[in-house]
């Protein structure tokens, strides 16, 4: 079996966590004074600020190679899209089950799907895995493994007697406010951060397994398919979630679920996903992703600013959803100086002012106080955005939501989950140390 628990091979194992002891404030609160503001995401919501971290960009363009020549379009990107599959299957509440879905396919060409488990409430957690990256040689070589076959064998044996029983999906710790809720598990092994739209992509110096499946988004599509007329007549609340590469993927995947569960609330928390601005996720790394998962055919057409003619515009994501979904509400966490994160945005840029996308394998984090800058750059962006929060940690760990860090990590007197409780209850907050 090549699938492993969070084995993380070397700093980039994007979507493991820190879940024992980590450079997060955890237990008391620090003595730094909060800084925190609550913010009842309701009403209509201005445009944000401008992000002053901002700099020039780079006409500098990574060699991903030409995007193959019949690249298909990505699903039906009109806004109320018709997810009329057959609704999933009935079971009793609190068992993990793993469906099948017959479209649905990882990196590798096997077929995949989704865990259920029914609980006691109308509400639904639409959780997005994490696990790495693909777009270039380093990364496939290094997750390539953990991306592929995610079936119900992989599912059973590895997943559901052990992560999926704590953290966000415990059923037994009466702190978390989801504990009742139905779950559907999206499994992330298509490399593409849920976002790909691009069957049959060649990644340039990478030739194990080609052409590579990044259909991530096509995956979501069709899982919506089942999900929506499972539970669209009866929800009240849809909580769109994930970590790291999940993390991602939710707020990717967030525009189109919020709208097909028009007149439901629905929540995004993305833990570890954080989308930055074009001078720390820098346009010509952007450009690579767009160009290998077909991002142009995947990210929402009406967000015009999302597509900068130098490849960047993806971190303008955040405040087009938070004007679309301006009754909804929006969160993202991230230490300060997540490793993992700055060691992905590393191959686009490592300093203030140096050279963007370097030719060749690099696994370089990014400084991390130009990675700090980056987060809280982002923060004062949103922050104008009423039905936007944000929960930022001091140091270098990453994801929390899936792992005991969820209930025991404590900024300023603010506990993560209690973060999490209330902006399920539209009071949003920028908490930090």
């Amino acid at each position: 079996m090549s699938m492993v628990l969070c084995a993380c091979a070397s700093s980039l194992a994007l979507g493991c966590a820190d879940d024992g002891a980590s450079s997060s404030e955890t237990g008391a609160s620090s003595e730094t004074a909060a800084d925190e503001t609550t913010t009842p995401a309701t009403g209509s919501a201005d445009a944000g600020s401008e992000d002053s971290g901002d700099g020039e960009a780079s006409d500098d363009e990574t060699e991903t190679g030409p995007p193959p020549a019949d690249m298909p379009e990505a699903p039906d990107p009109d806004p109320d899209p018709i997810y009329d599959g057959e609704p999933l299957p009935e079971a009793p509440p609190g068992e993990w089950n793993w469906i099948d879905i017959p479209e649905a396919e990882c990196i590798d060409g096997s077929p995949t799907g989704i865990g259920v488990r029914y609980g006691i409430s109308d509400e639904v957690v639409i959780f997005f895995e994490g696990g790495g990256g693909c777009f270039n040689e380093a990364t496939c070589g290094l997750f390539y493994a953990s991306f592929a076959n995610f079936d119900e064998l992989t599912f059973d044996l590895l997943w559901q007697n052990t992560v999926l029983q704590g953290g966000i999906f415990s059923t037994l710790n009466g702190d978390n406010p989801v504990r009742d809720w139905n779950f559907i598990y999206v499994p992330y092994c298509t490399g593409d951060v849920h976002a790909g739209a691009a069957p049959d992509t060649a990644v340039p110096g990478f030739a194990f397994g080609a052409p590579q499946q990044f259909v991530g988004f096509t995956n979501v599509h069709h899982f919506l398919d089942r999900i929506v007329p499972t539970f669209k007549d009866e929800t009240s609340h849809v909580l769109v979630t994930g970590i790291s590469a999940g993390g991602f993927g939710a707020a990717f995947n967030y525009d189109r679920i919020a709208d097909a569960f028009a007149g439901s609330k629905v929540t995004l928390i993305d833990d570890s996903g954080p989308p930055l601005s074009d001078a720390y996720l820098v346009p010509c790394l952007q450009q690579t992703w767009r160009d290998l998962f077909n991002l142009d055919a995947t990210i929402p057409a009406a967000c015009e600013e999302c597509f900068g003619d130098d490849g960047g515009g993806i971190g303008k994501l955040a405040n087009y959803m938070a004007n679309k979904h301006a009754d909804q509400t929006l969160g993202f966490i991230s230490a300060e100086r997540d490793l993992v994160i700055r060691t992905f945005f590393g191959y686009g840029i490592q300093n203030e002012g140096g050279e963007q996308c370097p030719p060749g394998i690099i696994e370089l984090p990014m400084n991390p106080d130009y990675f700090e800058a980056g987060i809280y750059s982002l923060r004062t962006t949103i922050s104008p955005q009423p039905n936007w929060g944000s929960y930022l940690m001091a140091g270098t760990s990453h994801t929390s939501l899936s792992f005991p860090n969820y209930y025991l990590t404590n900024v300023n007197g603010v506990r993560m989950v209690d973060w999490v409780a209330n902006m399920l209850e539209g009071q949003t907050s920028h908490v930090s140390p």
